[in-house]
């Protein structure tokens, strides 16, 4: 990979025409089946023969690979923990939810206004609005956002930061995890940890573990994952989408439309790096071709969501027409992303009321001096630098 492409913004990433399946190598030189058509790739998602629990560990997390993760579970396992969210994440839930995020949006863009120009998005936005989101979402109070912003970077780490730092960082918040378990045991309280723990002990069939990883996973996904999307989403936007930012700010509809074209449309890392295999456990057929059991299989989310098939015409051309077919950028079946409707309404919330307060903002670096922050899963800008 050239030096051009490692700093290639995600929006211009390019994908291969969506084919037929084809054989490919992973990198460890396992032969796999490879997926790009969107009927394909969705289908496989919607397949519960395939699954994450019998492959090899493929990051450097230890949250993600641990056989605790939600990501190793499959089946009744899976669908317990999962249900110990509910009512918390869904759609209602986040419903409810709404007033708290637009209370942390609003303040948040009343203190970079408040800073005045010149400013950095990530210091002043970015970061810090996923944080306090996640912190009052699991009733977080007593930990310092450095704190938790280092164990959540950790949590999913660039391969370049030493396996002692990651474990060290995983072991404190793991145990932050536990230690606000027992505390919500004794003391529950309106928070998503007391929810999850007083679902769990009330259901049963949950081992400890699972369920601290489980915590542990929600606080760094949360952070980790908004982040990436509102990082990316600005610099899109201010680079080379000006005349829709005045739309944008007026009409909080058209940012939720915009919002969901973004998520679509942006991948949160380069997807050719990054693989996550599934394994076949029984012989089936998919997209004409015959997959056997113990096979491997990838799939290109990316290219699936720019299949013309599906979703004819230009997908850039009109970013507020809602979406023609389900994204699959968050995933499908059993393991569909569990903070999606969360994440759609910080993405909506904080890029509408942003542009409605800074109808101005500007870039003031261009896009080829960005540096980019890097992690096990995602790649987002690390500074930027705007006016208005």
């Amino acid at each position: 990979m050239t030096a051009d492409e490692k700093s290639l913004p995600l929006h211009r990433l390019t994908f291969a025409d969506p084919g037929p399946p084809r054989r490919t190598t992973l990198p460890g030189g396992s032969p796999a089946w490879h997926f790009t058509r969107y009927d394909d790739v969705r289908q496989v998602l919607a397949d519960d023969r395939f699954t994450r629990a019998l492959l090899p560990a493929t990051a450097t997390s230890p949250l993600i690979e641990s056989p605790d993760a939600m990501t190793k579970q499959d089946g009744d396992g899976h669908l317990r923990l999962r249900h110990t969210a509910k009512g918390v994440l869904t759609p209602r839930g986040v419903g409810r939810l709404t007033p708290m995020v637009a209370e942390v949006t609003d303040r948040l863009v009343a203190d970079l206004a408040e800073h005045g120009p010149p400013a950095d998005l990530v210091d002043h936005y970015t970061r810090p609005l996923p944080i306090a989101v996640m912190n009052k979402l699991l009733g977080v109070h007593e930990v310092d956002d450095t704190r938790l912003l280092r164990w959540t970077e950790l949590a999913f780490p660039d391969p370049s930061v030493p396996e002692d730092e990651t474990a060290d960082a995983a072991r404190e918040f793991t145990e932050l995890a536990t230690r606000l378990m027992a505390e919500r045991r004794s003391t529950p309280g309106p928070d998503l940890i007391s929810t999850l723990v007083r679902t769990a002990d009330r259901e049963g069939g949950i081992p400890e573990s699972r369920l601290i990883n489980f915590v542990s996973t929600l606080v760094a996904a949360g952070y980790d994952t908004t982040m990436t999307m509102l990082g990316n989403a600005l610099l899109y936007l201010l680079d080379e989408r000006p005349q829709d930012w005045a739309r944008l700010g007026g009409d909080e509809a058209a940012a939720g439309a915009l919002a969901d074209r973004l998520t679509h449309l942006i991948p949160l890392n380069d997807p050719a790096k990054h693989f996550n295999p599934l394994r076949a456990t029984e012989d089936l057929e998919i997209g004409g071709v015959a997959i056997r059991a113990g096979d491997l299989v990838t799939l290109d989310r990316g290219a699936a969501n720019r299949d013309t098939a599906t979703f004819p015409g230009d997908p850039f051309a009109d970013l507020f027409a809602p979406l023609e077919h389900p994204t699959l950028a968050f995933g499908g079946g059993q393991h569909y992303c569990l903070g999606v409707s969360l994440a759609r309404t910080e993405l909506r919330l904080a890029l509408h009321r942003l542009a409605a307060r800074l109808p101005g903002l500007r870039l003031t670096v261009p896009v080829k001096a960005v540096e980019w922050r890097r992690s096990a899963l995602t790649r987002s800008p690390r500074h930027l630098p705007v006016t208005w």
